[in-house]
């Protein structure tokens, strides 16, 4: 839990929630405060549970770190974790895999910042998560500026254009979508303020949608989810446009926010599957590739 990312204090709050339920599931539980590549686990760790979001925890670096100490953990490869964590990249790979998403390019902070989208846009940091360094832009006098802060956090930033729409979510676990969530902030933007302020934002699941509609994205989430190279869970978010209501692909979360008000949990519950169940069967499936040694 923990990390040096931006995203620390999410991450602490989820890694405390998955501490207390597997150890109400009656799993033996070691709390790990992850600040940097020299964290030091049990000798014993049969599974690394991971609760880091952001950088570090997200984008294949602990994956890999951990895959050279030859230990077991949960959520997504190396691979998938970090393609999933840059935009830039998971938007190439929607393309390829005709995972409907927003039309989008990608601008480097040393090359020319011209953006040939019509207004407004979106602009997004390439390797960030929870809505860090990310703005939409309805103005061009308001477009360097939203350049400049996503560059604070790489070399890449993708611009997409803006989709008026709802918002919605679903989790995968295994290889089977969960309920779809309907996402609401009370400011009409999804941001960090609105993801993290108690009583900013209003959820329902499962969502009130035509039937083929939510098989509709739960398919195209499956899709996106099977194109990336995930495994045992992530959550792949979703604008449904206003108008002809289609689905389009925002991302994928490889290591969702794992509080029992988080996400994925409110999916897992509206399936009948309790929090202390839910990260039960994450360490599970972990546990079942540590004996294929895979």
């Amino acid at each position: 839990m923990g990390g040096p990312s931006a995203e620390r204090e999410v991450s602490l709050r989820s890694g405390a929630a998955v501490s207390a339920g597997l150890r109400r599931a009656g799993w033996r539980v070691c709390d790990v405060d992850v600040r940097g590549p020299d964290f030091v686990l049990e000798p014993d760790t049969a599974v690394a549970f991971l609760a880091l979001h952001g950088t570090f925890g997200e984008d294949g670096t602990l994956q890999r770190l951990l895959e050279e100490r030859g230990v077991a953990y949960t959520g997504c490869g190396v691979q998938a974790s970090h393609d999933c964590f840059d935009k830039a990249i998971s938007k190439r790979i929607f393309e390829a895999a005709g995972v409907p998403s927003a039309r989008y390019e990608v601008l480097a902070a040393s090359g020319p910042r011209r953006v040939t989208l019509p207004l407004p846009v979106v602009v997004k940091a390439a390797c960030q998560g929870s809505s860090v360094g990310v703005a939409i832009v309805r103005d061009a006098g308001a477009l360097d500026a939203a350049l400049a802060d996503a560059f604070r956090y790489g070399e890449q930033a993708v611009v997409e254009e803006f989709i008026a729409g709802r918002e919605f979510t679903v989790g995968i676990l295994g290889e089977t979508p969960l309920p779809v969530v309907e996402v609401r902030p009370k400011t009409g933007v999804y941001d960090y303020a609105s993801k993290y302020t108690k009583g900013a934002t209003e959820y329902e699941v499962p969502a009130r949608l035509l039937e083929a509609t939510t098989r509709e994205m739960q398919e195209v989430a499956l899709k996106a989810f099977r194109a990336a190279g995930c495994r045992d869970y992530s959550r792949v978010d979703f604008l449904l446009s206003q108008g002809d209501e289609r689905p389009c692909v925002l991302e994928i979360n490889t290591l969702p926010g794992m509080t029992e008000t988080s996400l994925l949990p409110k999916a897992a519950a509206a399936a009948g599957i309790g929090f202390e169940e839910l990260c039960s069967r994450m360490v599970t499936m972990a546990l079942e590739r540590r004996v294929r040694n895979v």
